[in-house]
């Protein structure tokens, strides 16, 4: 075997059948990280020995018929901010160069417990903020449709690994749309989850307010399929919501009938410019999910600009807090990128940070009574296809609007899918946002679109 399936679903059932073996799976996932990694550096260190480990005790398993579901014996990825037990956690940075954790990660134990074989630990921009940076002690992804090019931030060598075919899925985390950067770029699918829905502790954090961990993956049933596990109540996460499990895999055959679904067209249209490629993508979808039932309809929201000013000042405050103490310290052993957007946040006062608050709690009834009478929303992912990696601005994120932000101000969950090829063969994406805890509906309708279209058949490598 020298490709892995295309999906995570799809091994599941050859697993499943006894047509594949995990351990022949976890093999290919090496030896294609072998090959594709020193182009890519998806992964900043790959774990050989743990992954034959797992591959083999999920094959005793699949032998015995007693496998314990669909993420049994399947090849994942896990950022390197993810807390692993006895394996070297850096947040691609040089203050953790050499942090070895005692315990996983709440979501890299869902994981395991359910079977995943972890291949490696993948790239990320520095502390999930700093990047693309070329000074730290590994360099930063590259995306697989053009190695020239980049990955999105800062789930960048999850991105990177899924694109290529290296693993079936893999963890990332979203402060400001650092699942959906990549997955956009990358032509994948992702989601940010309802903010608290899924655990993050044993996450190294970033912004407490903003701050969201998920899946990227192939499809949007893969990402379901790793979605589910990783979501409910952890008391260990003082963010973790105190409820019921969704069930995100029952109705995602459901369909889009007689859904209602509003396009936010002035966000990619007006408010900034996306590529005529991403404005195309985004009228494709909104056309097939009408084609399949939906009702669709054009939505006002703020400005762009309100939830970008807001959201940064957000980030910048809750980020500074959480690196003050090592910036005091090591403020030269950050990389440049890193080291001179936190210290631009020192400049952010406690008064900026609390209008900024006030603000986002008037963004967030706006755009739940722009909700009432739709769905779901509609809007694009990234405003172009991917930027050359030397090209990416310093302040990238702080200069112009982004169109992920809105739906980290607001708690919402929000899913980016592949809606075509544009500039050079790379890939664009739109997202999917519902109401909070709607994460199951989401899925349904970026399922919907995936079986109505053909992206998922073409890989980048």
């Amino acid at each position: 075997m020298n490709e892995l399936p295309l999906g995570l679903a799809a091994a599941a059932r050859l697993i499943a059948a006894k047509q594949v073996s995990p351990v022949e799976l976890a093999e290919t996932a090496l030896a294609r990280a072998a090959r594709l990694n020193p182009e890519l550096h998806a992964f900043i260190r790959l774990t050989p020995d743990l992954a034959r480990q797992q591959a083999r005790a999920a094959e005793e398993r699949q032998m015995a018929g007693t496998l314990k579901g669909p993420l049994d014996g399947i090849p994942i990825g896990h950022k390197d901010i993810y807390e692993t037990a006895g394996i070297p956690t850096t947040g691609h940075s040089r203050i953790l160069e050499h942090h070895v954790p005692a315990q996983d990660a709440a979501v890299v134990r869902a994981w395991a417990e359910a079977g995943a074989v972890t291949i490696g630990k993948t790239a990320t921009h520095e502390f999930a903020w700093g990047g693309p940076s070329f000074d730290l002690p590994w360099p930063p992804a590259r995306n697989p449709w053009d190695t020239s090019r980049f990955t999105g931030g800062s789930s960048t060598g999850t991105g990177a690994a899924v694109a290529a075919g290296i693993v079936l899925g893999g963890t990332g985390s979203d402060t400001g749309g650092s699942i959906r950067g990549p997955a956009g770029l990358c032509g994948l699918a992702g989601i940010k989850p309802t903010y608290g829905l899924c655990s993050r502790a044993g996450v190294l954090p970033l912004a407490h307010s903003l701050d969201t961990t998920g899946p990227i993956a192939w499809t949007v049933e893969d990402c379901a399929l790793l979605l589910q596990p990783m979501a409910g109540h952890d008391p260990a996460d003082p963010s973790s919501a105190d409820r019921p499990a969704p069930d995100l895999l029952g109705g995602l055959e459901g369909g889009v009938k007689g859904l209602r679904i509003g396009v936010i067209r002035h966000f990619h249209e007006r408010d900034i410019t996306a590529s005529p490629a991403v404005r195309a993508g985004v009228d494709h979808l909104a056309d097939v999910l009408r084609a399949e039932g939906a009702v669709v309809s054009e939505v006002t929201l703020p400005p762009l600009t309100d939830f970008h000013f807001a959201g940064w000042l957000i980030l910048m405050s809750e980020a500074h807090a959480v690196h003050e103490p090592w910036l005091r310290a090591r403020f030269n052993e950050y990389g440049e990128i890193l080291r001179e957007r936190l210290a631009l946040a020192a400049l952010v006062s406690a008064a900026d940070y609390l209008q900024a608050q006030r603000r986002r709690r008037q963004l967030c009834q706006q755009v739940a009574a722009a909700m009432e009478d739709v769905d779901l929303l509609v809007t694009a992912a990234q405003v172009s296809e991917a930027p050359p990696i030397d090209q990416v601005p310093k302040f990238a994120g702080l200069e112009s609007p982004g169109l992920t932000m809105p739906f980290n101000l607001t708690g919402q969950p929000a899913l980016a899918v592949c809606t075509g090829f544009g500039v050079g063969g790379l890939p664009v994406g739109a997202q999917i946002i519902g109401r909070p805890f709607a994460d199951a509906l989401v899925l349904r309708a970026g399922h919907a679109f995936e079986r109505a279209t053909n992206w998922r058949a073409k890989r980048a490598m």
